[in-house]
């Protein structure tokens, strides 16, 4: 993990420096500068890594001569003083955290579509471009699949009040911007939908249902940095129970390695993976003053024949695992 974090990181470098010439060659003054020189310190943690800190006086020094910084994103200095990426969707995050660090006005982030639609575009022609999202929802999409915007980078904009602006890399136009909720925004019920592939389901099967077993089956996969998101235990039928849960599909050798020396250690009868699953979302601030949506989305599952396997709610969310096959439908 340490090589393979050397490696990527020389990647974003090697892109930097180009991208500097570039600047040279357009006759701008400019300055490329890796994840370390730009002040940013990271956990211990290889291919995972998340930012601690961030000092921009070097940054800050380059910009007050009036020079174009392309800071590496994707990657800092760990506490053993080597590189340290910091996972998917890197690049967002080491933005944000330079706009918080550096008191920007705003972040933007430029990718290949015009900004957050209400569904992904290339499954959903009919989906439509959001003028504002809130942080909240925004986070919740991010992290219910929608790959604009990974959900670390969201995150840190919410807890430092970083206004964010994803638009298109190839066309001058406004984008959409996120942001804190105001009042009118609840008016909105649902904001957008999004789509997870990359989950897959764990179940420990006949679990004793006793007080402890499912902290000891989730404290290795806490301390391994392994996400749960989804979870639901059955109802116990004398005293016996099943035990499911969701991770990505990424994680699933890890998460094998992890759970399968506690299957006789906590008496269960067995263990059994799932990876053709998918998760669907529907998110909106909107949810918290309406009610009838669960019934609403359950209802068009229903008429289309998509079985819904594990339901998770949250005050502006609700996910479904469902059948992979059955995802765009």
């Amino acid at each position: 993990e340490r090589e393979m974090d050397s490696l990527m990181a020389t990647g974003e470098m090697a892109s930097s420096a180009i991208l500097t010439m570039a600047l040279h060659a357009l006759g701008a003054k400019a300055i490329s500068m890796t994840g370390h020189q730009a002040g940013i310190k990271v956990d211990g943690t290889h291919l995972k890594a998340k930012i601690q800190e961030i000092n921009p006086k070097r940054i800050q020094e380059h910009l007050d001569q009036g020079c174009v910084v392309v800071v590496a994103g994707f990657q800092g200095m760990n506490p053993d003083e080597d590189v340290a990426t910091l996972g998917r969707g890197g690049s967002d995050t080491t933005a944000v955290a330079l706009a918080a660090a550096l008191k920007a006005d705003r972040c933007q982030i430029l990718k290949d579509v015009d900004g957050v639609f209400t569904a992904n575009p290339r499954v959903v022609p009919s989906a439509r471009k959001l003028d504002e999202i809130t942080y909240d929802e925004m986070l919740e999409l991010a992290s219910c699949g929608a790959e604009v915007l990974q959900s670390r980078a969201v995150e840190f904009a919410k807890n430092y009040g970083v206004v964010l602006e994803v638009l298109s890399s190839f066309e001058v136009k406004p984008g959409t911007l996120v942001r804190e909720e105001v009042e009118e925004m609840e008016q909105v019920i649902i904001r957008g939908i999004a789509a997870d592939k990359n989950q897959a389901k764990a179940t420990l099967l006949g679990v004793p249902d006793t007080p402890g077993v499912a902290a000891r089956i989730f404290k290795g996969l806490a301390g391994a940095n392994i996400n749960v998101d989804m979870i639901v235990q059955n109802v116990s039928a004398a005293g016996i129970t099943d035990l499911s849960f969701t991770v990505a599909k990424d994680d699933i050798a890890k998460t094998r390695r992890l759970i399968e020396p506690l299957v006789k250690e906590v008496k269960a009868a067995g263990l059994n993976f799932d990876e053709n699953i998918a998760k669907v979302s529907i998110v909106g601030v909107g949810m918290k003053s309406h009610s009838g949506v669960a019934y609403q989305m359950f209802e068009v599952l229903a008429v289309n024949r998509v079985n819904i396997e594990m339901i998770s709610t949250s005050e502006i969310k609700i996910s479904v695992a469902i059948r992979e096959k059955d995802a765009e439908k």
